[in-house]
């Protein structure tokens, strides 16, 4: 995650507002092309969708400014000490732990969840001893707070950057970027490759708006154009940076969010996770400590569709066995943006690693941009 105290916030900008405004089918091809290629030049993702570069950013300003879809970086999953935290709280104070959680830096993303648990937090620190202090003494000891349980992340098969729409023909893709194959990314017990201040000051940049040009990165961060150029694509070759494009699923027709804990044998896990990770309905599949070694996300098409995949992991993988299924009501944050019921963004809190990061009431608007920056 990336070192930076200042928090985002703000409305969305013009564009579709009501519930029910969504996207057309160029929109969600779009979209597809971009999380194959984040930084694609519009002349490259306009060539892919057999439309004109103009129409493409066109189209994209307009998702991005009703915070129907935006692009954000990260640092790498194995740069990270990771965990994903149940906490249970007292009745009547649910929204005042979430709206506190929500606030923290290094707290990324927030769900509120139907199940034996009431928030769903995925948490980063520096190292296990920070990290278990963080949870321990800042979320634990929230007004309201019942109690938590921590699963430590050890092995990411797929993650958010990984997932795809899947709205563009596979050899449209393919004309972007090649596939980058999945495999097993080991979480880091300490923070590892520490960014020097310029390129944490790249990062942030990049948090807000993870298509910004190279003179803009430039102008924000105080370095050349060049320097930035190579500082970004450095990290990007490196693989010390993530960048992906996220969408309010919602209303994309993905409207129901479920997290598995499983448990598999352990000579099947590696297998396990890295096939799971390529069905289209996964969003994150981890392996994680605890008595269920596993845990999937996945995004599916309503309540509906939760037998059909339960039937389809079964048949996939009779070693695998579900032992609980939590469905998410809300998630009022996602990799550090806020999200509104309908899963559109409306600001950000920039990611960071520590305490020492809280959220100080600074606001900016929803482009990313602090006021009067423009």
């Amino acid at each position: 995650m990336a070192d930076d105290p200042m928090p985002e916030s703000g409305a969305p900008g013009p564009g579709p507002a009501g519930p029910d405004a969504g996207f057309s089918e160029l929109d969600l091809a779009l979209i597809d092309a971009l999380q194959a290629a984040p930084r694609a030049p519009w002349s490259r993702i306009g060539r892919a969708l057999g439309v004109d570069p103009t129409t493409a950013a066109r189209r994209w300003e307009r998702l991005r400014a009703a915070g129907l879809a935006w692009i954000t970086a990260y640092d790498a999953a194995r740069t990270a000490t990771v965990a994903y935290v149940e906490v249970r709280c007292r009745p009547r104070s649910l929204e005042a732990v979430s709206t506190a959680v929500t606030a923290l830096p290094w707290v990324f993303s927030v769900d509120e969840t139907a199940g034996d648990f009431d928030l769903f937090l995925s948490v980063a620190g520096p190292d296990l001893p920070s990290l278990g202090r963080q949870i321990r003494g800042t979320i634990g000891g929230l007004r309201g707070v019942l109690s938590t349980r921590t699963r430590l992340g050890i092995t990411l098969y797929g993650e958010g950057r990984d997932w795809r729409m899947r709205a563009m023909e596979p050899a449209e893709r393919a004309a972007l970027s090649t596939p980058r194959a999945l495999g097993r990314t080991v979480y880091s017990a300490h923070w590892r490759n520490r960014h020097s201040p310029e390129d944490r000051a790249l990062i942030s940049a990049l948090g807000g708006d993870g298509r910004l040009g190279y003179t803009e990165l430039g102008a924000m961060t105080g370095m050349s154009e060049h320097t930035a150029r190579r500082r970004v694509q450095r990290m990007m070759r490196d693989g010390d940076i993530s960048i992906r494009c996220d969408l309010a699923h919602q209303l994309a027709g993905l409207p129901t969010m479920v997290v598995y804990r499983a448990a598999v044998p352990h000579p099947e896990l590696e297998r396990t996770g890295n096939a799971l990770a390529r069905f289209d309905q996964v969003r994150m599949c981890v392996s994680v400590s605890g008595p269920h070694n596993l845990l999937v996300l996945v995004w599916l098409h309503g309540l509906g569709a939760i037998d059909p995949f339960e039937a389809l992991l079964a048949e996939r993988f009779p070693a695998l066995e579900v032992k609980d299924r939590t469905v998410a009501l809300h998630t009022p944050k996602r990799m550090g943006r806020l999200l509104d019921d309908h899963g559109r963004a409306i600001g950000r809190v920039p990611l960071g690693m520590s305490l020492d990061e809280p959220w100080d009431g600074h606001r900016e608007n929803g482009s990313g941009a602090p006021e009067g920056a423009k």
